[in-house]
């Protein structure tokens, strides 16, 4: 199979019969073997009727329902485990992405060898305020903090090749960052291209303005995971031992002046009245405390690598 399209959705049923349709109409004119994968995301519409009612007339047309709302990240990575193409292309369902992409997308991925290419939605047509300007100014801190010099992260539209897509594990709310989780599991040939941007032809969208918010508090995880993801106690251990050390430090100098003051019978106050001595105990319990947060965190990867965040209800064609 060449290509498999994984459409995450949630209450999108005036859009899917007119999207499937114009998919149809683009692998059919460009001779591609596919499926297309919708993910209904606890939908409370008629999107699973549709989605069932097109996946009995064609057989690749497939179809997974969420016992309830789980996130787009969920979706997606519900998605990506059923693919079976050898490319795998991401898409929204309000028909703000353009299908007529989806060739250049494949050959950029089949002929140039890229391992994820991203959509660039460099013309938008969404509200300014609500939307532009704190995407612009979002994408410019997942860039200094990622390195990866992407205009857009948090495009709905995406090319992967299939080990990509099936290496990375996408939950809680990172697939803002999937090109940050591609490049953390070694896939390094990652590239932009600018795709065609539509305005949204029913209902409205599903994202508030607090989906900024979760966003950047994301990238300080997604950052802190990229580093120590995979060793937590490479973190928490070395601040926790330093902290421990430093109060061991302050404590050892706090009894050692009392010992002196108390030889040379030089008046002193006590120990306890001494405000070194509280910053010495602090500093050993948070060190203390440090360590522990990086040995459990240590015991829950190796215990749970691989816990799914999601209750799958029914499927379709799979």
């Amino acid at each position: 199979m060449n290509i498999s399209v994984v459409i995450p959705l949630l209450n999108e049923e005036e859009s899917l019969q007119e999207l499937y349709d114009w998919i149809a109409q683009v692998m059919q004119s460009n001779q591609f073997l596919y499926e297309v994968i919708f993910i209904d995301d606890g939908s409370t519409d008629k999107s699973w009727s549709i989605i069932k009612s097109l996946s009995e007339k064609k057989q690749e047309v497939k179809g997974i329902r969420f016992q309830k709302n789980y996130g787009k990240s969920q979706a997606l990575d519900a998605g990506f485990n059923a693919a079976k193409g050898d490319v795998i292309i991401t898409m929204d369902a309000d028909l703000q992405d353009n299908p007529e992409e989806i060739p250049e997308l494949y050959n950029l991925i089949i002929k140039d060898d890229y391992d994820l290419i991203s959509g660039w939605k460099k013309k938008r047509y969404d509200n300014v305020v609500t939307k532009n300007i704190p995407s612009k100014l979002f994408n410019w801190a997942a860039r200094k903090t990622s390195g990866l010099e992407l205009n857009d992260f948090n495009c709905g539209l995406k090319a992967y090749k299939k080990q990509v897509a099936k290496a990375v594990k996408v939950n809680g709310e990172m697939h803002r960052y999937i090109p940050v989780l591609a490049k953390n599991e070694g896939f390094y040939k990652i590239g932009e291209k600018v795709v065609q941007h539509q305005a949204r032809k029913y209902g409205e969208t599903k994202f508030g303005i607090d989906r900024f918010v979760n966003g950047f508090l994301d990238l300080i995880t997604i950052s802190f995971l990229s580093k120590f993801g995979k060793r937590p106690m490479h973190f928490f251990g070395l601040w926790g031992t330093l902290m421990f050390l430093a109060g061991t430090s302050m404590a050892f100098y706090v009894g050692i002046v009392k010992l002196y003051r108390l030889f040379n019978k030089i008046p002193s106050i006590l120990v306890t009245q001494n405000p070194w001595f509280y910053i010495a105990l602090t500093s050993m319990i948070l060190g203390t405390l440090l360590f522990l947060a990086g040995f459990l965190g240590e015991l829950v990867i190796k215990s749970n690598p691989n816990q799914k965040h999601y209750k799958i209800k029914e499927k379709q064609n799979l």
